[in-house]
């Protein structure tokens, strides 16, 4: 990861080995190429921002949000970062804790459906 600040690195680390419940149940269908063969990795440190879920060949970002991300200050941030992903090319798609637990096959469609795979 050229151009990746040591201390980012340190905190993608910290953050594979803190993942969320919601994080853990999604990981398990999408490591390993699980899903439609698709490589994702996890939390990709991106400019000054690290993405929980990344498929760097289709430039797909998935985000994992709980209710830390219902604020108005947080939505604000997650707004700028989706938009400067997305200016260097990423597509952003957001998902909710609840949803991965709820509505799973929903959730990986969108996925296969974001990355163009259905």
């Amino acid at each position: 990861m050229a151009n990746t600040k040591p201390q980012q690195l340190d905190r993608a680390r910290e953050l594979r080995k803190a993942d969320t419940a919601a994080e853990q149940r999604l990981w398990e269908h999408l490591r390993n190429r699980r899903l439609a063969n698709l490589k994702f990795v996890r939390q990709l440190p991106i400019g000054p921002y690290i993405a929980d879920f990344a498929c760097r060949s289709e430039k797909l970002i998935v985000e994992v949000d709980g209710a830390t991300h219902s604020s108005a200050e947080e939505f604000a941030y997650d707004q700028a970062r989706t938009s400067f992903l997305e200016r260097n090319g990423w597509k952003v798609l957001r998902v909710w804790n609840a949803e991965v637990f709820t509505n799973r096959d929903g959730v990986l469609e969108t996925i296969l459906h974001a990355a163009g795979k259905m």
